[in-house]
């Protein structure tokens, strides 16, 4: 039986834990010069590490934030930004004990939910995690490809220095809000080393924004990849959008209009944008905004039931009683009525069973209620309350994260 000890790490331990990381997902080595300039950014608060005596075989990190849920509030989530385990202790234990512990210490320090991105999905529903938003990639050709005549132009876009780029995004995007379910708050560490680092002097991104009536409100990150070969020399570069956010829908159009006027460019890539954002029905042509794929993004873990069920809003239908199994944090598991007024604990007989990760994936509103209990993930004793479930829960605008970490 492979023994090992987990616990908090100490400040000494911050680098050794992220080169642990980075090796565990197959990435470059960080060097001194870019640890020194964004080391800061991976702090030792909120980070456990599994140990073989001294030395770290197994990590998993998480800040704290918030997330808007259905309805427009937002609640305080852990974001788990980094899980990793050495390859040669993989298969033994590392992983459910790390993920325990961590459990265990977001319910401590009372934050109702914790949401990551899975970089292997099947791991997380063992930890109750289940996929709460969906992601479509979409690919538009160039120059084919134009916005119809009937969209208006509005306002101005503007590319922004690497100087400005740090400086003035982060106000940008708390003005522009957290306006769809799953929207994540972004604090300091995360746009000194997701952003700060593409942007910045020393980074290869662009960044422009929209100006309109009222000033900035919208913005748009980007980098190229080279498509030229020898047998293609004419090819152009592709336009990978890393990042794009508007307050309203004018925003977003201009930021559109903008990215696929650029010149010498052969399309324009965007992966995990709004499922429900109409990209096709804003072409002259249709059939030039294509969905390449979709996939799973945002994974939600409810960490206190009853207080993320009751803090979302909910559709006009008779009430359903849930019966929630959460066998890592037991006081979870129990029943649950869910209704236009809210959520409460009820000693009532179940209309539907499911475990924590099924209700994960209802929460925000990207599954519905019949769907899950098509595929298996939920138990119907009362067939009508299929129904009331799938009105209960569903959202206008489809959930949506927005967020990489």
């Amino acid at each position: 039986m492979a023994t090992f000890d987990v616990r908090p790490i100490t400040e000494a331990e911050r680098r050794s834990t992220f080169d642990l990381l980075g090796r565990s997902l197959h990435s470059n080595r960080i060097g001194d010069e870019d640890w020194s300039r964004y080391g800061e950014s991976w702090p030792a608060v909120h980070k456990f590490a599994a140990f073989d005596g001294e030395t770290p075989i197994g990590i998993t990190s998480s800040y704290e934030t918030e997330i808007a849920v259905p309805g427009g509030r937002t609640l305080g989530v852990a974001a788990v930004d980094g899980v990793g385990v050495r390859a040669d202790w993989t298969r033994r234990g590392v992983f459910s004990a790390l993920m325990a512990t961590q459990l265990a210490d977001v319910a401590a320090r009372g934050l109702p939910l914790a949401a990551l991105h899975a970089s292997e999905p099947t791991i997380y529903g063992r930890a109750g995690y289940g996929s709460a938003t969906l992601g479509k990639t979409a690919w538009i050709p160039r120059p084919a490809a134009r916005l119809h005549e009937r969209l208006p132009v509005t306002g101005r876009v503007r590319m922004l220095t690497p100087d400005e780029a740090v400086k003035e995004i982060p106000s940008l995007y708390q003005r522009i809000g957290l306006h769809r379910a799953g929207m994540m708050g972004r604090p300091p560490g995360w746009w000194a080393f997701s952003h700060d680092r593409l942007v910045g002097p020393a980074g290869d991104h662009v960044v422009v924004v929209h100006s309109g009536p009222d000033g900035d409100d919208g913005f748009a990150v980007y980098g190229t990849v080279n498509r030229r070969t020898l047998e293609a020399p004419d090819e152009g570069a592709v336009l990978k959008v890393r990042d794009l956010h508007g307050a309203d829908t004018a925003a977003r159009v201009a930021l559109w209009r903008f990215l696929l006027s650029v010149d010498l460019v052969s399309g324009v890539r965007a992966r995990f944008r709004p499922v429900d954002e109409p990209l096709a029905a804003m072409m002259a042509d249709h059939r030039h905004a294509r969905t390449a794929e979709v996939e799973d993004d945002l994974w939600l873990r409810l960490i206190d039931v009853g207080t993320a069920l009751d803090a979302r809003s909910y559709r006009d239908a008779a009430p359903v009683v849930l019966a929630v199994t959460d066998r890592q944090l037991t006081a979870n598991t129990g029943h649950y009525e869910v209704g236009p007024d809210g959520a409460r604990r009820t000693g009532a007989a179940a209309h539907l069973s499911l475990d924590v990760d099924t209700l994960a994936m209802l929460y925000l509103g990207e599954w519905s209620a019949s769907a899950l209990a098509e595929a298996g993930r939920i138990t119907v004793h009362d067939p009508a309350a299929t129904a009331r479930a799938d009105e209960l829960f569903t959202t206008v605008a489809a959930p949506w994260c927005g967020t990489p970490f």
